[in-house]
């Protein structure tokens, strides 16, 4: 049988990028591997995603081109092998938000505008047909908390997570049941990268999209600030929140609503998943993470709209404690 490794090396023979020089790039929380191409003072990426693993490069290849067909700055697909699960990308460099904000912080509010502002045009075209991130998902999702984070650290609890989907449901359809965009699911500074010397909204680089969805247009607002890794400061998030709804003529107010209901979800769907990476894959450092996701989903429990469902998460969920995070780590790579 032929081993991953020569795949690989008769996928890059056959394109413009043979004899380059490989050397690995950091990955994700994917089964994907990266690895950076050098020849003649050019760079481009190789994605290795191997479909035995449950990697799919096509949708990532779609919503790129989809993408970079509204004048946005996702890679550039250079040459592509779906049956195995290899691409060669653009190289859009290593300036990725994260990186440029504690180098240089004077431009913290110039990259969030930008990165807003991507949202605005892509909002303004129409989606591509994609599966929708309904109120069901949602629940769904939001209910991770409990099948990861509960069950890994002080044991399952069926009932309060019946009571949550029952309460939490209403709410997602009241206040965030459109699906008229493309939503990317995981827009943060880790995600994002500078690229100064291009024009606009080209200047932020896209990365991590081939989870898209059709959703709510705040959904991507609430991903890029209220980020998992780092603080952005309360008063960047709030100007940020308007400029996007004077952006967009919108109510501020249904928007507001619809932002906290959705960060409450996307906090409760992290916060198991994080747990899950710990306890299913192996990866127990996104376990450190937990703390900061939950002082976000409490801060948006806070909303009136949310009132229903505020006790019911946190009477069932407990508190990122040391010893909470310690049981997780100590079944790391074991199924609760």
């Amino acid at each position: 049988m032929t081993g991953r490794a020569d795949l690989i090396d008769a996928f890059i023979a056959g394109t413009d990028w043979a004899g380059a020089y490989r050397r690995p790039l950091a990955g994700d929380a994917s089964n994907r591997r990266y690895e950076r191409l050098h020849r003649d003072g050019e760079t481009a990426v190789l994605m290795d995603a191997p479909p035995e693993k449950g990697e799919d490069i096509r949708p990532f290849t779609r919503i790129a081109r989809f993408l970079t067909g509204l004048g946005l700055s996702a890679p550039r697909i250079i040459a592509e092998d779906a049956e195995h699960g290899f691409l060669i990308l653009e190289d859009l460099g290593d300036d990725l938000f994260a990186r440029v904000i504690p180098r240089d912080p004077d431009l913290e509010t110039p990259l969030y505008e930008a990165a807003t502002d991507v949202l605005t045009l892509l909002h303004r075209a129409d989606p591509p047909d994609l599966d929708p991130y309904s109120p069901q998902v949602m629940t769904d999702m939001a209910a991770l908390a409990w099948q990861w984070y509960r069950a890994g650290s002080i044991g399952s609890d069926e009932a309060s997570e019946r009571a949550f989907r029952d309460a939490f449901g209403p709410i997602l359809e009241t206040h965030a049941s459109d699906q008229s965009v493309l939503i990317q699911r995981d827009y943060h500074a880790e995600n994002l990268l500078w690229l100064p010397d291009r024009v606009g909204e080209a200047r932020v680089g896209l990365l991590d999209f081939q989870d898209a969805m059709t959703g709510h247009r705040a959904y991507d607002l609430v991903s890029l600030l209220q980020d998992a890794r780092r603080d952005v400061p309360p008063a960047i998030e709030a100007a940020m929140i308007d400029r996007y709804v004077d952006h967009n003529g919108i109510d501020p107010d249904m928007f507001k609503t619809a932002y906290a209901v959705l960060g409450a979800q996307r906090n409760l769907r992290i916060v198991g998943v994080f747990a899950r990476l710990c306890i299913r894959d192996g990866k127990a450092h996104y376990v450190d993470l937990i703390p900061r996701v939950w002082d976000l989903m409490k801060r948006d429990l806070d909303h009136p709209a949310l009132a229903p469902v505020r006790p019911l998460v946190l009477d069932a969920l407990p508190e990122p404690t040391p010893e909470i995070l310690q049981e997780l780590r100590l079944k790391c790579a074991r199924k609760p």
